[in-house]
């Protein structure tokens, strides 16, 4: 682990329509144990990361989605169909726009990712980093602004998010050991398990 860089951008991904979700409200609105999604995921991240939090929305700006996000900065992805790579794009472009010096990027449908993961990544001395739980790869991943474009001109699936460089550049990448789960809330089924 190394000092942090004089800035970190940290941004949560919460653009998509949440299709697989079978619910009266979007799934991010969804409550476990009286609190929305989306409000778990984004407390975990600015406990993190303070003032420095962006959450990219797209298909779901209603008041609802704005109310969970406790006063976030907000950044529009009006690709967000394209899928999630789209949304990466943004998060690189808002973190340039902020002169940070990398950016920490988590979903919002995950809200069982604490502060320490965020921090953790971002405190790992690795032009890619990303969060392992039990093992397994996971959310938060660092994009630190050296790779910036190379992500930038990777192609690969647009849901993929950061996974396709990682696989075509492992010599860049550092695995950070994590507590917690990146396990998402894609269906009703998912959300059961936890309320």
């Amino acid at each position: 682990m190394t000092n942090l860089p004089l800035r970190t951008a940290y941004v949560l991904l919460a653009a998509g329509a949440g299709e697989r979700f079978s619910g009266p409200v979007h799934k991010l609105l969804a409550p476990i144990r009286g609190t929305p999604v989306l409000t778990l995921s984004v407390r975990a991240m600015t406990e993190a990361g303070g003032a420095d939090c962006t959450v990219i929305l797209g298909a779901d700006t209603s008041a609802g989605i704005l109310e969970a996000l406790e006063g976030c900065t907000t950044v529009s992805n009006p690709d967000w169909r394209s899928g999630q790579r789209s949304s990466v794009l943004r998060a690189i472009e808002s973190a340039r726009e902020a002169g940070a010096d990398q950016v920490v990027i988590g979903l919002g449908d995950q809200p069982f990712v604490g502060a320490q993961s965020w921090r953790a990544v971002a405190g790992a001395d690795a032009p890619i980093a990303v969060a392992t739980h039990d093992g397994r790869r996971g959310n938060p991943v660092k994009l630190r602004s050296d790779v910036w474009e190379l992500f930038e001109t990777t192609e690969g699936d647009p849901d993929a998010g950061a996974r396709t460089l990682m696989h075509m550049r492992p010599e860049l990448v550092v695995e950070v050991a994590c507590q917690g789960s990146s396990e998402d809330i894609d269906t009703r089924e998912d959300l059961t398990k936890w309320i």
